[in-house]
Parts: structure tokens; C-alpha cells; sequence
């Protein structure tokens, strides 16, 4: 048995990162339904502000994560399973965040790291996959 093609491997875990978000969302909805704080409104009840913050972050994280995770997906070929996996850790990381960021906003700390490790991770293969390619047809 083969294993699925990096690219596979990363569209599957794009899907999944844009199933997160809209997973976060869901909190938003149960925390409007039982404070009664209807839209516009966005502040009212700790919930609420803690569930939107959640989604809020987690929307902010995403234009870092998946152009990251195709640079790197596309340029990194030394270990082209790689970027899939990091992709994973940080959808472990938003619902780490997610969990504590609701329970006590100050206790976010760990889910941010396992959030942010795999962008700095992905960032590194991306500039590695990105200087070989450069190199390889530049010599």
C-alpha cells in the first residue's frame, strides 16, 4: 500500500482546518442562545466574549497556517508527509487554545505554543523547500 501524495495529504488537513473553524463557531451560537445576547451585539456575557475571541483567534491564525502549509507542501520534499503533520498539531493546538481559553482565558498559554510551533515549523521548511528549489535551478 502506498501512502497518499503530499498534496493529498494537505488538502485533507485544509479541509479539516476549515472544519475547525467552522466547529468554533458553535460555541458562539450556544453562548448567544443562552445569555439571550442577540447580533450585533458581541459583549455582554463572559461566554460570549470568550467563545467569540476563541473563533476570532482562530480566524487570525488561518491566513498563517495555509499558505504556509502549501508552500511548504509544494517545496519541501525531503520528508513530504511532513507539512500534514504539522497541519495536525495545529488543529490539536485550536482546540487545546479553545479549551482552556474558555475555562480561563489565562490559561491560553499552551494552546497558543502548540498553535504557533507549527507555523514556525512550517515556515522552515517552507524557506528550505524554497532555497533548494532556488539553488537547484540556479546551478
Amino acid at each position: 500500500m502506498t501512502m497518499p501524495s503530499a498534496t493529498l495529504l494537505s488538502a485533507v488537513v485544509t479541509i479539516l482546518i476549515v472544519l475547525v473553524y467552522f466547529l468554533m463557531s458553535m460555541p458562539v451560537a450556544r453562548a448567544r442562545a443562552s445569555t439571550g445576547i442577540k447580533a450585533p451585539a458581541t459583549t455582554g456575557h463572559p461566554d460570549l466574549e470568550r467563545a467569540m475571541r476563541v473563533h476570532y483567534n482562530t480566524l487570525e491564525q488561518m491566513p498563517m497556517i495555509l499558505p504556509l502549509l502549501w508552500l511548504a507542501t509544494i517545496y519541501f520534499q525531503m520528508l513530504p508527509w511532513l507539512p500534514a503533520v504539522f497541519g495536525l498539531v495545529w488543529i490539536v493546538g485550536r482546540f487545546v487554545y479553545q479549551r482552556a481559553y474558555m475555562a480561563n482565558p489565562d490559561s491560553r498559554s499552551l494552546g497558543f505554543a502548540i498553535t504557533m510551533l507549527p507555523n514556525i515549523g512550517l515556515m522552515i521548511l517552507a524557506i528550505i523547500g524554497i532555497v533548494q528549489e532556488w539553488m537547484a535551478g540556479v546551478g
